[in-house]
């Protein structure tokens, strides 16, 4: 079996969305990232923690682990924490809930030759409870209505739903970098309905490289992006508004920018990236050239540095307090609110203009309080 499934669950918000896609990544080598590695490394490191925990045999990865720092430890940490108590909870109704880490899970009844890996599953009475660690910092991963869990869910479903009565399924995103634990519940049988009539003829659709080419934000993982027709195409229309100034433009077409401002900025960003990479393989841009960029100095050796300015005198390490999520890892939920609630603000944010789609509540303005005085 392949190490990756051509619709993989950690792709599915794409292909569900734009279903040609996935035969079009085919003919793209798997580059991979300095972000995907980190990851790696630090799921390696989740779940080593978590089986030692559970008191099950487990070797310790640290040594070959590229990326790992303190705080990936600290992460870790918190992950384990975070699953150790939910754990504890399902105890409280089930004596022996089911724990699975590292599980493959095999969706394939709703799509082709479709598998994936949970981190964590969790069996107890009636529920059955699938945990995802996001070790990323950058795109803010929620879990409402997620795809990738639901497939998931479904692969674990697919083991266990005769075995157990499960009527919920609960599925939990841990995203520590981003102080981001997100949970969504869902009825057994509502996430099978989505199945049958959205997963399932859309998985068809893609396996067959089928289906109509869609853009949006789930192109930012497309490995076609920098060079997709339909991606160029629908961000070139905005240069029917040639540019203007914004007080030359009317409501309306700021409006219709301000719904595609985001993916044309992205799509400049692959142009350049990609730009850039075929210039450093030997293509030659005309009007272009490559030039070593400004870097910044590091050590040569940490332990050498340590041993030396301990030496001399000083301290060489930086000390910082435990972030709020570390901190309510490290303490518990109960025992961080006993401690620690009355010393925990939470400041209004900056003002952010989003989609009326988002599901936060709006801010007041001057506006809305002048009509309140009024």
């Amino acid at each position: 079996m392949a190490n990756h499934a051509l619709l993989s669950a950690s792709s599915s918000h794409r292909w569900l969305n734009c279903p040609p896609s996935a035969r079009l990544c085919e003919g793209y080598d798997d580059k991979g990232s300095d972000f995907a590695a980190e990851g790696s490394d630090a799921h390696a490191l989740c779940e080593f923690k978590l089986r030692t925990a559970l008191g099950m045999e487990a070797k310790d990865p640290t040594e070959d682990l590229t990326w790992y720092n303190s705080e990936m430890e600290e992460c870790a940490n918190g992950y384990v924490a975070f699953v150790m108590e939910l754990i504890e909870d399902a105890k409280k109704t089930c004596p022996d809930p089911v724990v699975l880490i590292e599980q493959q899970l095999d969706y394939s009844k709703y799509v082709e030759k479709g598998f994936g890996t949970g981190d964590c599953v969790i069996i107890a009475d009636g529920t059955l409870h699938i945990v995802d660690y996001k070790h990323g910092r950058g795109v803010l991963v929620e879990a409402d209505d997620n795809p990738q869990m639901k497939l998931y869910a479904l692969g674990a479903l697919e083991l266990f739903d005769c075995i157990y009565d499960i009527d919920t399924v609960s599925m939990t995103i841990y995203q520590p970098r981003r102080s981001n634990v997100s949970t969504f519940t869902i009825q057994k049988e509502e996430l099978y309905e989505w199945a049958d009539q959205v997963l399932a003829p859309t998985a068809e659709l893609a396996f067959n490289g089928d289906g109509e080419y869609r853009c949006g934000e789930w192109c930012q993982f497309c490995k076609a992006k920098a060079d997709c027709r339909e991606r160029a195409n629908a961000n070139m229309e905005l240069a029917k508004f040639e540019f203007r100034q914004p007080p030359l433009l009317t409501d309306e077409e700021v409006e219709e920018i301000l719904g595609r401002i985001d993916e044309l900025i992205a799509w400049a960003s692959d142009i350049k990236d990609y730009a850039l990479q075929a210039a450093i393989s030997g293509k030659q841009w005309s009007g272009y050239k490559l030039i070593e960029g400004r870097s910044n100095r590091k050590y040569t050796d940490e332990n050498a540095v340590i041993a030396a300015v301990t030496a001399a005198g000083y301290d060489p390490y930086e000390h910082k307090i435990l972030g709020v999520t570390a901190m309510t890892s490290l303490l518990g939920k109960k025992q961080f609110n006993d401690i620690l609630g009355g010393l925990i603000t939470k400041p209004q944010g900056k003002p952010t203009l989003v989609p009326d789609s988002d599901k936060r509540p709006a801010m007041t303005t001057i506006i809305d309080d002048f009509k309140e005085d009024n």
